[in-house]
C-alpha cells in the first residue's frame, strides 16, 4: 500500500513559496561608511551629523543623527539646527532623543552604520537619495548625497568625496 504524499502551506500560497527564494536574495540592508576627517585645528568639536533618505513625493526619512544627546536638560538639541538642510527637511518635526535614531558624536575615521529596508523607508521600489549633513562647532558645514535604486543589487551602491567636514562617504548593499 503506497501513502499519498501532502504538501502543506501554511500562511501562504505554492506561488510565494516559490517565490521566497528570489525574494530572499534580495539585498535587506544598507551599509554606510562615513569617514569623519581628522582636522587639524586650534579648537576641534566633533561635528553633528544627520543622516535621512529622500524620495521624490514623499517626506523626509531620518535614519540617523548623531550629537550630544547626554547633555544636562536636553541641551546638545540646540545645536542640531545647525544641520541645516536636514533641520529643515525633517529635524524640526522631531522630539529627541528619538528612539532607534539618536546617537552620540562619532570620533575622526571611518564609522559604519548600517540600515534595514524598513528603517530607510524604502519599502516602495525607485529612486532614492541617502543625504548625509555634518556641522561642526566653530567649523563649517557640508552636505552629501548619494542617489540609490531600491530594491538595490548586492555590492557597492555609490560613493560621494567631502572636502572639509566630511571625507569618503560609501554605500554597499548585502
Amino acid at each position: 500500500m503506497q501513502t499519498p504524499s501532502r504538501t502543506l502551506l501554511i500562511g501562504g500560497s505554492l506561488s510565494a513559496a516559490l517565490t521566497a527564494p528570489v525574494l530572499a536574495a534580495a539585498p535587506a540592508t544598507m551599509d554606510v561608511t562615513i569617514t569623519i576627517p581628522q582636522l587639524k585645528v586650534a579648537e576641534y568639536h566633533r561635528p553633528y551629523v544627520a543622516i535621512w533618505v529622500e524620495k521624490a513625493g514623499a517626506p523626509a526619512k531620518t535614519v540617523a543623527v548623531w550629537y550630544d544627546y547626554d547633555m544636562k536638560k536636553n541641551e546638545g538639541t540646540k545645536w542640531l539646527r545647525d544641520v541645516r538642510q536636514w533641520w529643515r527637511a525633517a529635524g524640526r518635526t522631531m522630539t529627541f532623543p528619538a528612539n532607534g535614531v539618536t546617537g552620540a558624536t562619532r570620533a575622526p575615521g571611518a564609522q559604519k552604520i548600517s540600515f534595514s529596508r524598513a528603517q530607510l523607508g524604502a519599502t516602495a521600489p525607485g529612486a532614492y537619495v541617502l543625504v548625509v549633513e555634518a556641522a561642526r562647532e566653530v567649523g563649517g558645514r557640508e552636505l552629501l548625497r548619494i542617489p540609490f535604486t531600491w530594491p538595490a543589487k548586492a555590492g557597492p551602491g555609490g560613493r560621494a568625496a567631502g572636502k572639509t567636514e566630511l571625507g569618503a562617504v560609501t554605500v554597499a548593499f548585502r
